[in-house]
């Protein structure tokens, strides 16, 4: 019974430091999304009606507080764009969707893909990293799925899923740092799916195969 009584206190305790964990991350988004990526902790602790002392008994270090906020955005960031990603209507459209809802999410968050782009580098956020191979993986597998299809060689399909997105990323970087001005979203959305177009299709022409973009992604599959 007394084994009981403890894990019953453990479980309640453990629910409450998830619950306060996830309050300080909520403060934290909001804090960046208000005062910019370099907000300090005592912005975020009063943002969330604590004592700057509190963050820090959730999170080792600035370092892991960071991280943690990262991982946050990330999250909200895929829940958004997971359904543009899945393999629907025509070839094009399937890329032009999941960029108009990337670059949405950037319109409406500037600040929090500048607090992801700060910590991008290499030997940067780990979490950054591991979704942007995933990414790069799903990617991928819908290449060789395709390559596959029409009988050619699908062992560059990872090659070209990580050119693809790193050209979204800096090309978007290069919009983010001062090209905004030249370009709406829209029109940046409609460059960005005419290039991945292009790439796949004169990859696909070397190899002795048209590609028809308005044909439904699953005939491509």
């Amino acid at each position: 019974m007394i084994d009981q009584d403890v894990d019953g206190r453990t479980t309640r305790w453990d629910a409450h430091k998830a619950r306060r964990r996830r309050a300080l991350l909520d403060a934290a988004v909001a804090a960046i999304e208000a005062d910019g990526p370099r907000v300090g902790v005592q912005v975020i602790a009063r943002r969330a009606s604590v004592p700057r002392s509190v963050v820090y008994r959730h999170f080792a270090d600035r370092s892991d507080l960071d991280e943690e906020i990262s991982r946050h955005i990330v999250e909200t960031l895929m829940a958004e764009l997971a359904p543009a990603l899945l393999p629907r209507g025509t070839a094009k459209e399937a890329i032009r969707r999941a960029i108009r809802t990337y670059l949405g999410w950037i319109e409406d968050h500037p600040r929090l893909y500048a607090f992801l782009g700060a910590r991008a580098a290499p030997g940067g956020s780990r979490v950054i990293a591991d979704t942007r191979a995933k990414v790069i993986g799903l990617a991928g597998e819908i290449l060789a799925a395709g390559a596959r299809k029409a009988g050619q060689d699908e062992r560059f399909a990872g090659t070209v899923a990580t050119g693809m997105v790193g050209f979204v990323d800096a090309t978007v970087n290069h919009w983010q740092a001062g090209e905004r001005r030249a370009a709406t979203a829209g029109e940046l959305a409609e460059l960005i799916t005419q290039s991945i177009w292009s790439m796949l299709d004169g990859n696909a022409r070397a190899v002795g195969v048209v590609l028809d973009p308005d044909l439904p992604v699953h005939e491509l599959l």
